[in-house]
């Protein structure tokens, strides 16, 4: 099927039931780590008197995830075929996730928090790396499944990772410790890496496996080329590299911003980094709907223009002391709508994937993904510190605003390819 037809939302056959239920767990553990990092790490550093600079800055450690590209080819290339050709690469970094998690665990209640940072980044590393084989095998099943109902697995699945590492076990930290959140974490992973290992990877993956050649450097850049000469090719890649910005820059200080206005962190855990993200959830399910029914730039259209709605809410809230219920009505819109863009785009992402090399091409889209909104934070945090939470937040919703007009020649390259 041409990238065109999928971009028009056309619905194919779907993968197993048994198979999207073990890509979706994957993607959950993908999604643990980067929930501590995102949700709980900020929380975790404001409650020790951390400048919102220093907050903003760590968000260099996701730099896996925008280096992943480097590396993918090496998975696209090798892996144990007995084994599984993906699973050779994912179980054995769902156990070394384990057991960072579990070192996490001893050192998180020192009295210093730096050594803290070194297991984040760690975590970061495995999930990355195992994200580019789950890809790659995602492709593979998506080939005869509905682009857009697909990647309700991956961005849900992800999603809910986020939302137990980064909203229920922050909730029970009152509880269960700091340390109890990492052990927490790694009970998440274990029975899922057990599963995984007792699987086997889909009949019709495997055999395509075998018969598809690897592909070389020289086919990857190939490939490149023959995907730069495309039309839209570059409002595309334009598009997917700037859509998060506004939303990236609320997003990163709006829980420094609530605990600095007297909410406790158990407060914000649950109403940020639970009902938020049982919102984004839901918004991506609905986004997933969407994109299966609706032409996917129809879908990605409507979906940005109603994510910018509750930015300008999330602004307004820092004229004056909010109240609990406006957090909570903000917070689950502003995730709801950021949720429904974020599945209708990451399906026109992989609509654009050449399925032949599928994790190393894929892996670069994500990649642009990634590096588009990533080092926002580290400009928020400086921002919020010598502006306040008002002018950086205004500025989200400003840049929201005016990624708006990437879509037309977004557009425009369509409908050359379909003329």
């Amino acid at each position: 099927m041409s990238a065109l037809a999928k971009e028009t939302g056309v619905v194919r056959r779907g993968a197993s039931p048994k198979t999207l239920a073990l890509l979706s767990a994957l993607y959950f553990v993908e999604g643990v780590p980067w929930g501590f990092q995102s949700q709980a790490l900020p929380i975790f550093l404001r409650e020790h008197h951390e400048s919102l600079t220093v907050i903003g800055l760590l968000n260099a450690l996701s730099l896996p995830w925008m280096t992943k590209a480097l590396w993918a080819p090496l998975v696209d290339r090798y892996g144990w075929q007995r084994f599984g050709r993906r699973k050779s690469w994912i179980v054995p970094l769902q156990i070394a996730l384990t057991l960072a998690c579990l070192y996490g665990s001893s050192v998180v209640g020192g009295p210093d928090w730096k050594p803290v940072l070194f297991v984040v980044f760690l975590m970061n590393a495995f999930a990355a790396t195992m994200d580019i084989a789950v890809d790659a095998l995602a492709v593979d099943v998506f080939r005869d499944h509905a682009i857009g109902t697909g990647n309700i697995t991956q961005v849900v699945g992800y999603k809910a990772g986020s939302l137990v590492s980064g909203g229920l076990l922050v909730w029970a930290t009152q509880r269960i410790g700091w340390p109890g959140l990492f052990v927490g974490m790694a009970c998440l992973i274990v029975p899922i890496t057990i599963v995984t290992t007792l699987m086997n990877e889909p009949a019709h993956v495997e055999e395509a496996l075998i018969h598809k050649s690897v592909p070389s450097f020289r086919d990857i850049a190939q490939m490149l080329r023959e995907q730069l000469r495309k039309p839209g090719t570059i409002a595309f890649f334009a598009f997917i590299g700037t859509y998060k910005l506004g939303e990236q820059l609320v997003d990163s200080m709006f829980k420094p911003f609530l605990i600095d206005v007297g909410f406790q962190a158990s407060q914000v855990g649950l109403w940020v980094s639970t009902f938020g993200m049982a919102a984004s959830l839901t918004g991506s399910f609905v986004g997933g709907i969407l994109a299966s029914r609706w032409a996917l730039l129809r879908a990605v259209s409507w979906s940005a223009v109603f994510r910018l709605l509750p930015l300008l809410a999330v602004t307004a809230l820092t004229l004056s002391r909010p109240s609990s219920s406006a957090v909570i009505v903000t917070t689950v819109a502003e995730h709801f709508f950021g949720g429904l863009l974020t599945t209708a785009t990451f399906a026109l992402m992989m609509s654009r994937t050449e399925r032949r090399m599928g994790a190393t091409h894929y892996t670069l889209i994500a990649t642009i993904e990634m590096l588009g909104k990533a080092p926002i934070p580290m400009i928020a945090g400086p921002l919020a510190q010598r502006f306040g939470y008002t002018v950086t937040f205004g500025a989200g919703a400003l840049v929201s605003g005016a990624l708006l007009l990437l879509l037309i020649p977004l557009r425009k390259g369509v409908a050359q390819v379909a003329a």
